[in-house]
């Protein structure tokens, strides 16, 4: 079964209404009955949530600087059986990691370029009319291999404003999409660092029912599945990297929200057992699991709840004396020593590791992280390298445990979120996206 053709929604920088334009388009289309495979580029992890939500279809990422060739085609095969495949972008679509003599890696127009999908060039034209034209024919002109399907005008003020846009894009040739009018648009919540999620949206449907209809009326729907360019990756590429275990117990609630998609897909694709459980409701990890994973998540929103949970911290413990326990970002600080919320009120967390955080002084760490792992972990052997992304507030007030992996960022430069290391228990401030010594990624 061949790919459904793809659209790639992007836009020169954060915060130009992308996400509101991926959640109308995918309920407006959605409501037409039309199947539409929805993807988000580069490491995000929140947007995905709420994709999901408006499509009935669980978003993957796609990301050229952690996923080597054959997953991104693997990944992209998700798409197979559905009408239209649309991923949404992050950042500028020129975005990403930048060497000297390089084009950007990680970009949102380097997945466009990979799987021959046209972009749809979200435009604030506050303040501009036909000098909105100018920008657009650069975005058009920056990458041959990355062709531009045409543009939405976000924020238009008038009907006059509008037709001086569409005037000037006309003028250098490129199609009008839609308008999109300053008074109306659809307001999504806060998503900073994910602490408004999909699933703790009590509307969620009204609001993408709301954003559906803003939309469907300002946007030709016709025009853009029309603008759709034909996949270039077959989809067939073989299934990632083996589980870490054939039963894995994974921590899931609101504290420990956070795994990539793919991986749980990998996981179960090849034979493994997920089997959730919830910290928070004081459940312990299934007793019949090979190994323990918790993912990341938002410890310090909950950490009262979690120093009170007995049996949790029993169970987990006694499992961590014969199997591995390995915990990312949110799950490494819960399996440390103690947590400082932001008031300076310490909590007691598991205590399987030494290291303890901090939220008191906030500190934004940010950015993908190519680690080389100088200690097993969750069944990987030393000297196996791992590409993932580091995204938290927190501050490491102490880590004495043995360092887990020589850590760098995108550039090569060291980093001192090493993870730790004590008997089977590890841990990582990155949420692993791949493995790095695999077939096209090196």
């Amino acid at each position: 079964m061949t790919l459904p053709p793809g659209l790639m929604i992007s836009a020169p920088a954060s915060g130009t209404g992308k996400t509101t334009l991926m959640l109308g388009v995918l309920n407006a289309l959605a409501r037409r009955g039309i199947s539409v495979q929805p993807f988000k580029s580069g490491p995000d992890y929140i947007d995905p949530g709420f994709h999901k939500a408006a499509a009935g279809r669980a978003s993957f990422n796609l990301d050229s600087w952690a996923m080597g060739a054959d997953l991104l085609s693997s990944l992209v095969g998700q798409a197979r059986g559905t009408d239209l495949a649309l991923a949404e972008g992050s950042m500028g679509l020129f975005d990403g990691v930048a060497h000297p003599g390089e084009t950007s890696n990680g970009a949102s127009a380097d997945i466009s370029a990979m799987t021959g999908w046209p972009v749809v060039l979200m435009l604030d034209v506050s303040g501009q009319a036909q000098s909105a034209a100018a920008s657009a024919l650069g975005f058009k002109m920056m990458r041959p291999d990355v062709p531009l399907a045409g543009v939405v005008l976000n924020k238009v003020a008038s009907p006059r404003h509008e037709m001086l846009l569409r005037l000037g894009m006309e003028a250098v040739g490129i199609p009008v999409l839609g308008a999109l009018p300053r008074r109306g648009a659809v307001e999504l919540p806060e998503r900073h660092l994910g602490l408004v999620q999909a699933e703790e949206q009590p509307a969620l449907l009204a609001l993408l029912d709301a954003a559906g209809d803003f939309i469907a009326e300002h946007l030709d729907l016709d025009a853009l599945i029309a603008a759709a360019g034909p996949t270039r990756l077959t989809g067939d590429a073989p299934a990632s990297a083996p589980p870490p275990g054939q039963r894995i117990a994974v921590a899931r609630d609101a504290a420990f929200s956070f795994i990539y998609p793919h991986l749980l897909d990998s996981w179960r694709t090849q034979g493994a057992e997920v089997l959730p459980f919830s910290p928070l409701a004081n459940e312990a990890p299934d007793n019949n699991a090979d190994i323990c994973w918790l993912p990341g998540g938002y410890p310090e929103l909950h950490a009262g709840r979690l120093a009170a949970v007995e049996t949790f911290r029993a169970g987990l413990t006694a499992f961590a004396q014969s199997r591995p326990v390995h915990g990312e970002c949110g799950g490494y600080m819960a399996l440390g020593a103690g947590l400082v919320d932001k008031t300076g009120i310490r909590h007691r967390m598991v205590g399987l590791l030494g290291l303890e955080t901090s939220y008191e002084k906030r500190k934004m760490h940010l950015g993908y992280r190519l680690a080389t792992l100088v200690q097993p972990m969750a069944g990987m052997a030393v000297g196996t390298r791992l590409r993932g992304h580091e995204f938290h507030y927190s501050t490491i007030l102490s880590q004495p445990d043995t360092a887990l992996a020589r850590v760098v960022d995108a550039n090569g430069a060291p980093v001192p979120e090493t993870g730790s290391k004590r008997g089977q228990v590890s841990g990582t401030f990155f949420h692993l996206i791949a493995r790095a010594n695999l077939k096209g990624l090196t």
